[in-house]
């Protein structure tokens, strides 16, 4: 998933796969816009790839990596707040938690079962009801 990350102002690439019950591996990666913004990161882009092109698919297992030219990335890169609650909503839709694991090229990696535990307090859909 890294090859395909279009981060030519950060140079900072991420990849995800994420693994689905059916053992399907959907790949997404970061893509940058010169107006910063715009841009979309890596999980992201995978989940909302199988929500448009997947729908109900359930998620299993999801990987993250990042790479730079810039500096030696020494340990595992976690998501983002808007990326956690993102996969926070997809785990709540499922009804089955995910599997994370951050994985740093020639480090260490961190294994988290659950996106509960990265974003406790996630804005989730009964904060809309009154």
């Amino acid at each position: 998933a890294l090859k395909t990350s279009y981060s030519p102002y950060s140079k900072f690439r991420v990849g995800t796969a994420i693994l689905l019950a059916d053992g399907e591996v959907i790949l997404g990666s970061n893509q940058e816009n010169v107006a910063y913004p715009s841009g979309l990161c890596a999980e992201r882009v995978a989940l909302f790839a199988i929500g448009a092109l997947r729908p109900g698919a359930v998620i299993k297992r999801m990987a993250i990596t990042a790479q730079t030219d810039n500096f030696e990335i020494k340990k595992p890169v976690t998501p983002c707040g808007a990326c956690l609650q993102v996969m926070s909503e997809f785990e709540q839709r499922q009804d089955e938690e995910i599997e994370v694991i951050f994985y740093c090229i020639g480090g260490e990696a961190l294994k988290v079962k659950g996106i509960k535990s990265l974003l406790p307090f996630a804005f989730l859909e009964d904060r809309l009801v009154g």
